[in-house]
């Protein structure tokens, strides 16, 4: 443990264990995303998976009540939150800074294995910085959840042996699929790889045991997902829900494999770079494990067929542990360009000091450091008495949360599932189409209240029928009493 740190030039980073490193994490990661803590959400799906949470904290299992494109682990954690700390925008963000936090510190664990501590700080570091910077990485993502699971299980492969350490990693595993399917891809591949390095090893039966192992433990938590749907006779709701609906949401009109060739290519053309160069040294296992589980990822990614900015976040431990050793071989900096680095260095949470201004705004103008539509809305509407019976969040659907509501329909969980029709089956919804969902709401249940957001359609742009639809409805049988932000309240006609 240090006492001292006269520059950051001269720090001892051999003088580190594991909790001041954690500690230094942790402080770096709440500094970056406390101001994120008053927001009302800063992605739409953080939004649908508090929501999720929810019901289930009120006894109702994922996919029963409602539903969204999630395997339940996601849904675990919100509800783990709201049940112990009450609906508590604080708590999910702090306990989405935790995750932060030991992911980087298990990227430093594996990295500090195959080179130097100083580089592996740095590394951990800067995985916090890429873990909650750069687009809507300060909410709880599904991604932070299973990435922590996935690193926290690598750390175990890497560190340790035995089959109870591999039945452990296992269970770790199980809970990133259970997270986020897609992780599926990466632990298939880290089993084959980790098969092949026994093969070359001439230790094939001890891998092939310990990977046996490995297999009870992840099937172990598919299995306990499965037992409270076997216990209601709904298992093929579970099957459907978590396996079939995502094959079915990556085949929809606007994904394509070809949408991703980009980034994989520049990917992968950095990675061969730097193996051909010798910058990064092939022949470390550690680093071939890597590489192999970075291509799983993209092959995962692939079979989606896109790549939305928080996907990145299953990426950036693997890829900055090589990033990091490669940058370490580089020239040192002279010393009159350090205080530059620093510089640069302290300009990379730009997107937090914007964020401490504006709660420190909103509070001096609206005397809450909460904001953001999601939370005006409703409070506006609760203090105008609004009706709220089958109330539509088209945008900002936190607001359900806030208000103690309910999404008018199953589809309607998230915003953007009331038109994808292609995964209407598989959540066992009695509309076979977007319109006819879209109909079913706004002329059957007849919402009395519905939220849009100003300047934007409510649905993608390129579904131009069904916005047509809603726009004329909204023209005919609504009124727009107010504006909140960005936030517009329409009330139905009498």
């Amino acid at each position: 443990m240090f006492t001292k740190i006269p520059s950051l030039t001269s720090i001892r980073y051999e003088d580190f264990n594991w909790k001041a490193v954690l500690l230094i994490l942790f402080l770096v990661a709440l500094f970056i995303r406390f101001p994120f803590f008053f927001r009302d959400y800063v992605d739409r799906d953080e939004s649908t998976f508090i929501i999720m949470g929810q019901s289930w904290v009120d006894g109702h299992l994922p996919y029963t009540q409602l539903w969204d494109l999630k395997p339940p682990i996601t849904f675990l954690f919100f509800a783990i939150v709201i049940k112990l700390f009450g609906k508590s925008f604080i708590a999910i963000r702090l306990f989405g800074t935790v995750l932060v936090a030991l992911t980087s510190l298990f990227t430093y664990g594996i990295a500090s294995q195959i080179t130097s501590k100083k580089i592996a700080f740095w590394c951990a570091v800067f995985c916090v910085f890429f873990l909650s910077l750069f687009g809507s990485l300060q909410g709880v993502m599904s991604e932070h959840i299973c990435t922590f699971f996935f690193m926290t299980a690598l750390y175990v492969v890497f560190l340790k042996n035995g089959g109870i350490w591999y039945f452990i990693s296992g269970l770790l595993l199980g809970l990133s699929v259970m997270s986020k399917l897609n992780m599926a891809y990466p632990v298939l591949i880290l089993g084959l790889c980790l098969l092949w390095i026994g093969y070359k090893n001439r230790q094939l039966w001890s891998t092939f045991q310990g990977l046996v192992f490995m297999g009870m433990g992840t099937v172990l938590i598919v299995l306990l997902t499965v037992l409270p749907y076997y216990l209601e006779g709904n298992t093929h709701l579970w099957w459907q829900s978590i396996f079939e609906a995502p094959l079915a949401y990556s085949e929809g009109k606007f994904h394509s494999p070809l949408k991703t060739l980009p980034f994989l290519i520049v990917i992968l053309g950095l990675l061969t770079a730097g193996f051909a160069t010798k910058i990064i040294d092939w022949k470390a296992r550690e680093l071939q494990i890597l590489t192999a589980i970075v291509v799983g990822t993209l092959l995962s990614f692939m079979q989606a067929g896109k790549i939305n900015g928080h996907y990145l976040i299953q990426l950036y431990p693997l890829i900055l542990i090589p990033f990091s050793m490669a940058v370490g071989k580089l020239p040192q900096p002279k010393k009159r360009y350090r205080p530059l680095l620093f510089l640069l260095l302290a300009l990379i949470p730009m997107e937090s000091y914007l964020e401490y201004a504006n709660i420190v705004s909103h509070k001096l103008e609206k005397g809450s450091f909460f904001n953001g539509e999601g939370i005006d809305v409703p409070n506006y509407i609760v203090e105008h008495n609004l009706e709220t019976k089958n109330i539509f969040f088209t945008e900002y659907h936190i607001g359900y949360w806030v208000l103690n509501e309910s999404p008018p329909t199953k589809a309607a969980t998230h915003p953007s599932n009331v038109v994808r029709e292609e995964i209407f089956p598989y959540m066992e919804n009695p509309r076979k189409t977007g319109m006819e969902e879209l109909r079913y709401i706004m002329e059957v249940l007849q919402p009395k209240t519905l939220v849009a957001r100003n300047g934007k359609k409510i649905f993608d742009k390129k579904l131009i029928e069904v916005n047509s639809y809603i726009d004329t409805y909204l023209m005919e049988h609504y009124t727009l009493v107010e504006t909140v932000g960005r936030g517009l309240i329409y009330q139905r006609l009498e």
